[in-house]
């Protein structure tokens, strides 16, 4: 990573100004539609980045703001989905959403977020990311009528994220994030095909690649599953001895007021870590001196040149005001880390 030691980045989502969507919640309708709609989403991506370099996030996002959800907004783009008939899905074995049908083979006919990309681009100087669906959690947000099988449909999707990520590369992302928070649930499938899926969606890359693995938005249904984890969450030892041994640059995971032993960062050694030191489940606004604390800690477990600091998960959920100051809060924290670290070189 190039730039300052301890970088901050968000992991996902931001919330949408009031008069494009509803606030606070998730598959929230568009307020506005036709061009009206399409020059409201780049306005609310320009006010992101702008909010963003005002909160002094060195990794610049969309936050999202031009979909209404981080994985169906993909799908919509795609062919062989049938959104008019709807099927009411189990999602990660928590919640139920109705859900589009794979009713054919999946394509991608054109770019789905590129043009959106490109747009990022050209509002800021930093470095930006941009995240797309893992293909295990893709296969989790869909009823599948045609290939039957999870896993081939998995491969599919892989494929087309592939040529999705290559074209966000030619873009100018420098940072191509994949969203897999069902690696932390189907452990057998992550490790008989998830894993090989997921390379295959970063094959050829040259822009660095991350996986984002998480327990989910701060929403009721994620934090009464977490309640029933126990005393300790070690769903990342499953994945992470094969995120090791994986070609992927980042891995992205929760920390801050989580229940993970710090120590399982020791089974990504090697690898750049994007440390979560927000929690998007609280409208409490961490303290700096918080924020520093749970990064410190990271720090027996990896390289402070190889440490990102970042948010739990994505923080569309939260009200703007909460997301904006804990994105402050972030920012100050890993300065004060950096200042110590910086010190002690000199």
């Amino acid at each position: 990573m190039s730039g300052a030691l301890l970088p901050t980045s968000t992991a996902g989502s931001l919330p949408k100004p009031s008069w494009l969507a509803e606030p606070e919640t998730l598959w929230s309708p568009w307020k506005l539609q036709g061009d009206a709609l399409v020059e409201g989403k780049r306005d609310a991506l320009r006010i992101a980045v702008q909010e963003q370099d005002h909160a002094a996030i060195d990794i610049v996002s969309d936050g999202e703001q031009t979909r209404q959800h981080f994985v169906t907004t993909f799908i919509e783009h795609l062919s062989g989905v049938d959104f008019e008939n709807r099927e009411t899905v189990r999602i990660r074995n928590r919640y139920d959403a109705s859900v589009p049908t794979v009713v054919g083979a999946v394509e991608r006919p054109e770019p789905v977020f590129v043009r959106d990309a490109a747009f990022l681009r050209a509002q800021t100087d930093q470095r930006i990311k941009w995240a797309l669906p893992g293909p295990m959690t893709m296969i989790d947000t869909l009823s599948d009528r045609y290939y039957k099988s999870r896993e081939k449909l998995a491969w599919e999707f892989a494929g087309i994220l592939n040529q999705e990520a290559k074209e966000l590369e030619a873009a100018g992302v420098d940072v191509i994030q994949f969203d897999e928070p069902a690696f932390n649930v189907f452990f057998d499938d992550v490790r008989d095909w998830g894993m090989a899926t997921l390379e295959r969606a970063v094959e050829g890359l040259r822009a660095e690649t991350a996986v984002h693995i998480c327990y989910g938005y701060g929403i009721k249904a994620n934090t009464d599953w977490k309640a029933t984890l126990g005393p300790e969450w070690r769903q990342y030892e499953e994945s992470f001895p094969l995120l090791q041994q994986s070609s992927i640059d980042i891995v992205s995971l929760e920390s801050h007021n989580s229940r993970i032993p710090i120590e399982v960062i020791e089974l990504i050694r090697g690898k750049k870590v994007m440390l979560g030191a927000i929690d998007v489940a609280s409208h409490e606004i961490e303290r700096p001196e918080e924020v520093a604390d749970t990064l410190r800690r990271a720090l027996d477990f990896v390289d402070a040149d190889k440490l990102i600091a970042s948010s739990n998960c994505g923080m569309a959920p939260l009200p703007r005001d909460v997301a904006l100051a804990k994105l402050s809060a972030l920012s100050a924290g890993a300065a004060i880390l950096r200042e110590e670290l910086t010190g002690a070189l000199v």
